[in-house]
């Protein structure tokens, strides 16, 4: 718990001076925002988490995400798996298809002020997904988890002041192989300047049943990471993350004592009027 603490006093520390808090690759979190009318953002992203018992590895992970007027996004994302087990053998195959579409239904600005993302003090929204297997062995070998598995959260941006957070609660619906789970996160940030975002993350994923009679697992992490641009019309960034676990690690539990994430992400589509309002992440 004493590191805990310590975690989310750097985090605090991050949210001085913030601009604004977002989430999304790099970070566990997500947030309501969306690309934009017809703007598209495709993340290729290399990540993992290490369990001295049970490691997972994605590489690459391919997200690609639609922006369908300004409150709607489309999205599909696939990665090629890799799996550790106790005996410490590797095994790899195509991961799980995973299908969302998040909507943000409300949003309230600065009153008196045109409406843009930076007045904008408080955003709510949610994202429904579903992740299905492929017809491929990955699930015999234990690469990946049985599906189909359902998503069902809601998301928020506040902002008060200086300070702004995103938030995430959500519940994950598994089946008769998978529990049901629980996930909350929460990211606090700062904007240094136009090209260079650095944030704070904590998330919680914890099982809400047992299956056959075995204990509930849970993963508690914190990490730090951010987005660099890579060019001067934003178009190409580089994103990183790293972390580590909030609570004890063993081999028999699913809490990793590490994780991470490194890739580029990919932002276009029609140019925009200057006038036309846009939700596109900055």
């Amino acid at each position: 718990m004493q590191t805990f603490f310590r975690f989310f006093t750097v985090i605090i520390l991050l949210a001085a001076a913030l601009a604004r808090a977002q989430g999304g690759p790099p970070f566990i979190t997500d947030d309501p925002g969306t690309p934009g009318n017809k703007q598209w953002e495709i993340n290729l992203g290399w990540l993992g988490q290490h369990n001295p018992g049970q490691s997972y590895y994605q590489l690459p992970d391919i997200d690609m995400n639609y922006g369908w007027g300004d409150r709607i996004q489309l999205k599909y994302e696939l990665p090629l798996a890799a799996a550790t087990d106790q005996n410490n053998t590797t095994r790899a195959g195509l991961g799980e298809s995973l299908l969302g579409i998040k909507w943000r239904p409300y949003e309230y600005h600065t009153k008196g002020e045109p409406e843009s993302d930076e007045n904008m003090l408080f955003s709510l929204g949610t994202y429904p997904q579903v992740s299905i297997n492929n017809p491929t062995s990955a699930v015999r070998r234990g690469i990946v988890e049985t599906g189909p598995q359902y998503y069902l959260p809601v998301e928020f941006t506040a902002r008060a002041g200086p300070i702004s957070f995103n938030g995430e609660v959500g519940r994950w619906f598994g089946n008769r192989h998978i529990p049901d789970r629980w996930g909350r996160g929460l990211i606090i940030g700062r904007e240094f300047n136009s090209h260079f975002e650095l944030y704070g993350e904590v998330y919680d994923l914890q099982d809400a049943n047992r299956i056959n009679g075995a204990p509930k697992q849970r993963s508690f992490t914190g990490d730090i990471g951010g987005r660099y641009s890579l060019d001067k019309e934003d178009h190409i960034r580089l994103l990183f993350m790293g972390g580590r676990s909030l609570q004890t690690v063993t081999r028999t539990n699913s809490q990793p004592n590490w994780i991470a994430y490194a890739g580029i992400q990919f932002l276009f589509g029609p140019k925009q009027p200057q006038s036309e309002k846009t939700d596109q992440k900055p």
